[in-house]
């Protein structure tokens, strides 16, 4: 029986964005992708957000990006390392709590979810980082450790960008980090296949389109990846799987860490009462009243179990939409379902009156809080579900100082921070916490953060990279190394975001007939080829900020420190 997977996530917060901005740069740059997610205080008018237009729909994002603010933002770095006999990667999870300086609108649907699931209030007042949206404002939004710096590190890095059902989130951090959305989609395009050369993959688009799970709303997507990667090792790792390291946070940086713990899936056995909405898009209009059971772990069985009718539920399906003439599609709850579920559902007529075809009506009262599926809409409800109950990470006291099984290698990689790797698939388990008195964490209730959902994005791009291009090797045979190196990592699913209720992806593409925005341009000049200040002394204080961890220059040291004889490079290079 697998245990349970134990993700360190790095709790970031003003009072420690300083401390802790050199390793969270050096992850974004050594790392292979970067995967992200956020938190939001709502997304405004459900219906416009389904619009048919894509450019309707855009705009309507816009709104919401421009009125609402981020509250929290999380990302997750894949380091992707060598010689491993798996696809094995390097994770460090980052949770960051921020606050917007200027007014926004706070829906009530937003605090009730996130509260629900934990989200602290008190403490992003208190200690949240602040930022602004839009464009920069002032001079010292040009320079030194800020949240929008951070955001150009990613961009400075050039890797590629994860998100699941990423759209919105795309929008969000445009607008609260980087520059004034632009009017048209096309242009936000445009910039935004610039601004992520490496490509943006949408692990929701992967799961529809590549995977074709029966669902894909993010917890239910994880647990699905994990599973079978977990059967993979425990059959012999004869077939493709991953491998997941972490780091182990020493000294003062272990304060700052939270671990989730992810249970592994239980047993099905006797269980039937599964809430069937909830299980086709991972949101229930009733909530923690539902009377039925909201487990993903159960609903992933269930389904597997069904695998063997699958086909006779299609031919049933495609039956039953001939019996209605098509009345499905106008039906907002079966809008981008699972085929295999529609036929369990179970809709209301008060909740699909005529006047509301193509609109999804529990959107009306769903939470609206981000845009990774995990708790918005889902399979045609693009927003976030409520996830209370499911068990995708349980909180455990004093879980910081647990030990780990069967551990094989440690490698220091940063003061403070080294590398685990476990057997059993080379991820961090938990069997025994032990309390330790000054290391005690207080632990937060509820299970839904940022940071780890970013982490089950990556999760999720990790492991169908491993399956889909395996299945890919003989596409490969006979191309020179160099070549398949430069192959992006899903080329069937680069630039594609998923939209809800179409056939066909947005792709992040700039056309000929789009240009990029003023604001986007005149970033990219900014933030990339700044002008140097006029005196040396600024531009010593700029480098200070810029490189907190500190500047060495070899000649001075083979010059005062090693004393050679000659110091140019090749010679002291050559000497050593």
């Amino acid at each position: 029986m697998m245990s349970s997977l134990v993700v360190p996530v790095i709790d970031v917060q003003n009072d420690n964005f300083k401390e802790l901005w050199p390793a969270m740069v050096v992850a974004i740059k050594s790392s292979s992708f970067v995967a992200l997610d956020t938190e939001l205080s709502g997304l405004g008018n459900r219906k416009s957000l389904l619009a048919e237009s894509i450019e309707d729909r855009y705009k309507a994002i816009c709104h919401a990006a421009r009125s609402r603010s981020v509250l929290s933002l999380g990302f997750a770095c894949y380091k992707k390392l060598d010689n491993k006999a798996a696809d094995t990667y390097l994770v460090q999870v980052y949770n960051l709590t921020l606050l917007c300086s200027e007014e926004y609108i706070i829906e009530p649907q937003s605090v009730q979810f996130l509260v629900q699931h934990g989200f602290d209030f008190n403490k992003q007042y208190a200690h949240g980082i602040p930022y602004c949206k839009g464009n920069n404002k002032g001079a010292s939004d040009d320079r030194g450790v800020h949240i929008r710096a951070l955001f150009t590190e990613l961009l400075r890095a050039r890797k590629p960008l994860v998100l699941h059902n990423g759209l919105i989130d795309m929008a969000f951090l445009y607008q609260s980090f980087y520059a004034h959305l632009p009017e048209r989609l096309a242009t936000f395009t445009a910039d935004l296949s610039e601004m992520f050369p490496a490509g943006i993959y949408d692990t929701k688009y992967v799961c529809e389109f590549e995977l074709r799970l029966t669902a894909s709303y993010l917890e239910y997507a994880y647990k699905k990846c994990k599973l079978d990667n977990s059967r993979s090792v425990s059959s012999g790792g004869a077939g493709p799987h991953v491998h997941m390291e972490f780091c182990q946070y020493a000294g003062h940086m272990s304060s700052y860490v939270d671990y989730r713990v992810c249970p592994a899936v239980g047993s099905s056995e006797g269980q039937t009462d599964i809430c069937q909405r909830f299980s086709a898009f991972g949101w229930c209009p009733n909530g923690t009243q539902c009377p039925l059971s909201h487990d993903t772990d159960l609903i992933i069985l269930q389904d597997e179990k069904g695998m063997g009718d699958k086909k006779k539920k299609r031919k049933r399906q495609r039956e039953k939409k001939k019996g209605r003439g098509g009345a499905a599609e106008g039906s907002s709850i079966f809008d981008g379902a699972p085929e295999n579920k529609i036929p369990h559902m179970e809709v209301d007529p008060k909740e699909t009156p005529d006047d509301q075809q193509g609109a999804e009506p529990c959107l009306e009262s769903g939470p609206l809080t981000g845009s990774d599926g995990n708790a918005q809409q889902n399979e045609g409800e693009n927003m976030k579900t409520d996830s209370e109950g499911n068990g995708v990470c349980e909180d455990h006291k004093d879980i910081r100082n647990c030990e780990t099984t069967d551990a094989n290698t440690e490698t220091s990689t940063n003061d403070g921070v080294k590398s685990r790797t476990e057997d059993g698939g080379g991820e961090k388990f938990c069997e025994h916490p032990v309390k330790t008195g000054d290391q005690k964490k207080k632990v937060d209730t509820g299970t839904h953060r940022a940071g780890f959902d970013a982490f089950m994005t990556g999760y999720i791009f990790a492991h169908s990279c491993t399956i889909i291009n395996k299945d890919r090797v003989g596409a490969v045979e006979g191309k020179e190394q160099q070549e398949e190196e430069e192959q992006p990592w899903l080329p069937t699913s680069l630039n594609k975001v998923y939209l809800s209720g179409k056939a066909a992806p947005l792709n992040v593409v700039k056309s000929t007939f789009s240009k990029s925005s003023k604001a986007h341009v005149q970033k990219m000049e900014t933030s990339f080829y700044a002008h140097l200040p006029e005196r040396l002394a600024t531009f010593t204080a700029d480098l200070s900020e810029m490189f907190p961890a500190g500047i060495y220059d070899t000649k001075y040291v083979t010059e005062l420190e090693l004393r050679l004889t000659a110091s140019y490079l090749e010679y002291a290079y050559k000497k050593w």
